[in-house]
């Protein structure tokens, strides 16, 4: 695409950006790794922006409310809101950034998004891949990937404003059922690198197999198996980043003992291969 589209107002915009015929159209999507010390201080975006933390802490305020955020945490901004993004030198701080726009169309944001900046965290979960998903589609030309990008934007604003809704309406309802799921989530992470049977899950809980699938679909989206497979694969991402160990040997750090098995289903649930995951990090 010419230029940095991402700093012009929406209406500059439209005419440059030749594969997109409708909204929402998208001028920046990109994931990088800030150096040591890096911030940004004050800004003003006349666009929309999504920010997740892949990996890391930094402090994002937003206007006058302070933010600290960390992996999984995903951050939404209005136009003409004033931020800054201030990292620690003893921390990463790896992120995606999308910013987008929905032309002279309205947009119902507040609606789904409750005036929040905060959306959540969303660790392990589908929408952190779906992030992944709309980055590496955006690095290819053509009019196939940018309709995939405007699809899992709208997929992950669905997604997003879901659970804000769920939450809201089911706070009360939760508060003897959500204890058991954070164990539960809580054993899948401490030992995602071996096999784990659903039974043990019932004894981590003292719930029923049938119980636990069901608490899983209403607040994770999945089953507690594929959420384990999620875990591994965001484990992967995490060694790809901050180690120098090969495709194999992260493999068998995340439960695989055979590379070529462990690949296919990283391409399968992310779009991508690792390689390709890789290759979209931007060091900035």
């Amino acid at each position: 695409m010419t230029g940095n589209l991402s700093a012009l107002p929406p209406a500059e915009t439209i005419d440059m950006l030749t594969d997109y015929h409708f909204p929402p159209y998208i001028t920046l999507a990109h994931m990088f790794h800030a150096p040591q010390g890096w911030a940004i201080r004050n800004r003003e975006m006349t666009q929309f922006i999504l920010q997740y933390v892949v990996d890391g802490f930094a402090h994002y305020p937003i206007g006058d409310n302070p933010y600290e955020t960390r992996r999984g945490d995903l951050l939404f901004h209005r136009p003409n809101e004033k931020h800054s993004i201030i990292t620690e030198n003893h921390s990463p701080y790896v992120c995606i950034s999308l910013v987008f726009h929905f032309g002279t169309s309205g947009f119902p944001y507040e609606e789904l998004f409750k005036h929040k900046h905060h959306l959540g965290n969303f660790a392990d979960h589908p929408v952190e891949t779906m992030l992944s998903q709309l980055v590496a589609h955006y690095r290819q030309p053509g009019l196939v990937h940018q309709m995939h990008c405007q699809s899992l934007l709208m997929r992950i604003l669905a997604e997003v404003a879901q659970r804000i809704d769920y939450g809201a309406s089911h706070s009360k309802s939760d508060a003897l059922t959500m204890p058991k799921l954070v164990l539960i989530k809580n054993f899948l992470t401490e030992h995602y690198s071996r096999e784990i049977q659903i039974k043990e899950l019932e004894g981590v809980s003292g719930l029923s197999k049938n119980y636990i699938l069901t608490l899983f679909r209403q607040h994770v989206g999945m089953s507690p198996m594929q959420y384990l497979t999620w875990i591994r694969i965001n484990k992967a991402k995490e060694l790809a980043i901050q180690s120098n160990l090969s495709f194999s040997e992260i493999a068998d750090r995340v439960g695989y003992s055979d590379v070529h098995t462990f690949g296919r289903m990283f391409k399968k649930k992310t779009g991508q291969s690792l390689t390709q995951f890789c290759a979209n990090l931007i060091y900035v």
